[in-house]
This record gives structure tokens, C-alpha cells and sequence, in this order.
């Protein structure tokens, strides 16, 4: 295992919770971003140690550039360097176009986009002196595909696969991969209400789970993964087809 760390922003809960899980049964200790659910991020991280990982939870609005760089500055020093980067902090304001004001707008973009930019650009640096580096951005079939009343969040997502393929044309040849996971309905806190009426049009009759989703971040985030980068993996059981 190579001296470094995972990073999982929006940790706490769903998707986040187990991709920590799955990163730390690889050996990776792992930074458990929140924001302000303090009590779920213990939680997880206590069940990382219960089964014999190291996890930490690290509060940190990612929105504030300032706060990112203070996130990564306190895990180099307690952890060492982030060398796996998962961008999973979202959020949803969900409405129409027309409806939709600056506000809702400018947050989920912030959050979903803005916060994950940021967050690379300071973990490259030393993943690529490192020369290796894994980040994993959390995206949503909501990006390439059309669902009413998202307009702000498919913006952020189809925004993030774009994101993804250029930065990992600009690094590939540093042994740093830059790969998307886009999940179709998982049932979460952040897809309540989301899925009425829709079971019916995926083709496997069910939501996912965090933990499917998560085992295709640990996938990307392994050496079996190196020669995978720039990519979308999408994960929905048949809904995109």
C-alpha cells in the first residue's frame, strides 16, 4: 500500500458511507468529509475501525475554497498526501427552469462541480509527484439524460463528465487516472422522492444500492484499474440503454 490517503467529500451517508467503507477494506486509511452531519461521519468512520481500518472524519464545507485547501493541508499532515480522491459531496434544488432562481442555481453548481474542481486541483499536485493518483467524480445518468425539473443538477453532473475527460487527458501520462461513476436511481437521502413512477423504465425493475455503486469507485481506484481513465462508468441498471 502506497503512503497516502483516501479522500471521500460528502462521506457521512449513502454512496459517500460506502465508498469509505470499500476504500478502507483495501487498506487505504480514510478522510470522511461532512459538512454537518458530524454524527454520521463518526459512525462511519467507527465502523471502518470496528473492522480493523483507520478512518477519520474532517469537516469541511467544500464550497469554501479556503476550507479545501485547510482539508487537505490538515490530512497531508495527519495522513499523508491524498492519493484517492472521491468527489461525491451533492446536493439537489429541484424545480423548473423558469422557477428556478440564482440561488438554487449557484449552489448545486457550486457544490456539484465547483467543489469537485477544486478539490482536484489541489490533490494533483502531489499525486503527481507521486506518479499516481485516483480520482473518482461521482456524476449522475441526470447528466447526459434529460430529467424534468433538474435542470441545475444535470448542468453540475453533465458539467463533471466533461470536467473528468479533460483533466484525464491532461495527466494520463503522470500514472494518474481521472475516471466518472454515474449512478442511475440508488436509494439514498439525496434521491428521496426522486424515484416515484420510475422503477417501471429501468429495465432491472430496481433502485441500486450505495454499495453497488461503491464497489465500481473501488474498482477505479485500484491497480487493476490503471489503464482505465477518461471514462464514464455507468451504473443503472439498464436505465441509459
Amino acid at each position: 500500500m502506497r503512503e497516502g490517503c483516501a479522500l471521500v467529500t460528502g462521506g457521512a451517508r449513502g454512496i459517500g458511507a460506502a465508498t469509505a467503507a470499500a476504500l478502507a477494506s483495501d487498506g487505504w486509511p480514510v478522510a470522511i468529509n461532512y459538512r454537518s452531519d458530524a454524527d454520521g461521519a463518526e459512525a462511519v468512520a467507527q465502523a471502518i475501525r470496528d473492522a480493523g481500518g483507520r478512518a477519520e472524519p474532517i469537516q469541511a464545507d467544500v464550497r469554501d475554497p479556503a476550507a479545501v485547501g485547510a482539508l487537505f493541508k490538515g490530512l497531508e499532515e495527519r495522513l499523508g498526501p491524498v492519493l484517492v480522491l472521491v468527489n461525491n459531496a451533492g446536493v439537489r434544488a429541484d424545480g423548473l427552469a423558469p422557477q428556478l432562481g440564482d440561488d438554487e442555481w449557484e449552489r448545486v453548481l457550486e457544490t456539484n462541480l465547483s467543489a469537485a474542481f477544486r478539490a482536484t486541483r489541489r490533490a494533483l499536485k502531489p499525486m503527481l509527484r507521486a506518479r499516481f493518483g485516483r480520482v473518482v467524480n461521482i456524476a449522475s445518468v441526470v447528466g447526459p439524460r434529460a430529467n424534468a425539473g433538474q435542470a441545475n443538477y444535470a448542468a453540475s453532473k453533465a458539467g463533471l463528465i466533461g470536467f473528468t475527460k479533460t483533466v484525464a487527458v491532461e495527466v494520463a501520462r503522470r500514472g494518474v487516472t481521472v475516471n466518472a461513476v454515474a449512478p442511475g436511481f440508488v436509494e439514498t437521502q439525496l434521491t428521496d422522492g426522486v424515484g416515484n413512477g420510475l422503477l417501471d423504465s429501468i429495465p432491472a425493475r430496481r433502485p441500486g444500492t450505495p454499495e453497488e455503486i461503491a464497489s465500481c469507485v473501488r474498482f477505479l481506484a485500484s491497480d487493476a484499474a490503471s489503464y482505465v481513465t477518461g471514462t464514464t462508468l455507468t451504473v443503472d441498471g439498464g436505465l441509459s440503454a
